[in-house]
């Protein structure tokens, strides 16, 4: 099993072991006794592992549960409110629990929902996707979206645990998978290029456990480093930027998170060599690692579309943004463009050939 801590205001530790499932509530009591839990869920994840998480629960502990349907478009301020009164309803108290058992949007949404319900409660987060094992249920980040744009409400809550089960992953349609994939591959891209190798054999059990653990490992250094992203954190934005510009503008209907991030990935990427900014050749490095997978490339959004969706993102500051550059692969930096000089920078956008 890896074990990885998370050094942040409120320490915990990341669990990391196929099966890990079938133990889930004696790893929680590893750390914390509780009276209560509700486990919030969503109706795709809830067939699959809800039995098996609740039946780790002693009968001497009451346990509530609550589905969300799938989807992004479930990551919204309605649903926050209806977890606040299903909680209420259910008299939950600060001395109870919330697990989070799902992908992305279910942790997301229910780490936001406890860090607010009585001014916030214990959760843990069982993230069932590889994208949610890697990136998102690591780190604090929780919120739901707004029509004007993604993750624009939230806050940094911290769970007290994660355990994250590799064996979920088997589960997975294809598309979820590479999902996943394009948020290890921006790892590689920004932190450890020597990923790139393990990457190209993920489909190995025993690889990819070691390939989810080592993600993991970089976020927590990160997050470590730098809780409330203002500084190096923002590097794990790279390809984010772009990737949620594409997601909104095509209302969450057409991309998932993955692809857009894989978009804006290569996008960014080809422009910043393109500038100098970037050693040539990793836009094509990070081309064959997505093609692997069958991520996207590009897309017909507008360069304009890019720009303006681009300056409502939630890392947008002092009317620009700090976009995440590669200088090569393993090796990124942030770099702050005002609004004139981000319009320059995107419009180099419509003069590559695609």
């Amino acid at each position: 099993m890896y074990q990885i801590p998370v050094n942040t205001g409120r320490p915990y530790s990341v669990l990391v072991r196929r099966g890990i499932l079938q133990n889930t509530w004696q790893e929680i009591e590893n750390i914390k006794s509780y009276q209560a839990v509700c486990i919030v869920t969503d109706d795709k994840v809830a067939p699959l592992y809800l039995d098996t998480v609740m039946g780790t629960i002693p009968s001497s502990v009451r346990v509530e549960h609550y589905a969300i349907p799938h989807g992004e478009s479930s990551k919204n301020g309605e649903n926050f409110f209806r977890l606040q009164e299903f909680f209420a309803s259910c008299k939950l108290t600060r001395s109870d629990l919330i697990i989070a058992l799902g992908g992305g949007v279910v942790g997301d949404l229910a780490g936001f929902a406890a860090s607010c319900y009585l001014r916030g409660i214990d959760f843990v987060q069982i993230p069932t996707t590889l994208l949610a094992q890697v990136d998102s249920s690591v780190g604090g980040k929780t919120a739901v979206d707004l029509p004007q744009g993604k993750n624009l409400v939230g806050s940094f809550y911290q769970p007290v645990l994660v355990l994250c089960d590799p064996d979920t992953l088997t589960t997975l349609t294809p598309d979820i998978f590479q999902d996943g994939m394009a948020e290890v591959i921006k790892y590689a891209c920004i932190w450890d290029a020597s990923l790139a190798e393990k990457i190209q054999a993920a489909d190995d059990p025993e690889v990819l456990e070691a390939v989810i653990a080592r993600c993991i490992e970089i976020k927590a250094e990160v997050v470590a480093q730098d809780e409330f992203d203002n500084g190096v954190r923002m590097l794990l934005n790279f390809g984010h930027t772009i990737g949620h510009a594409v997601e909104q503008h095509y209302h969450y209907e057409t991309y998932t998170h993955g692809q857009g991030v894989a978009i804006g990935m290569y996008t960014i990427t080809r422009i910043s060599e393109e500038l100098g900014l970037t050693k040539p050749g990793t836009a094509d490095t990070i081309r064959s690692l997505l093609e692997q997978y069958s991520l996207p490339l590009t897309d017909s959004i507008s360069t304009r579309d890019i720009i303006e969706l681009s300056l409502v993102d939630k890392k947008s500051r002092d009317g620009g943004i700090h976009l995440i550059l590669l200088e090569e692969m393993g090796k990124a930096q942030a770099r702050f463009y005002p609004r004139q000089d981000l319009e320059e920078f995107f419009l180099v956008r419509d003069r590559l050939s695609w």
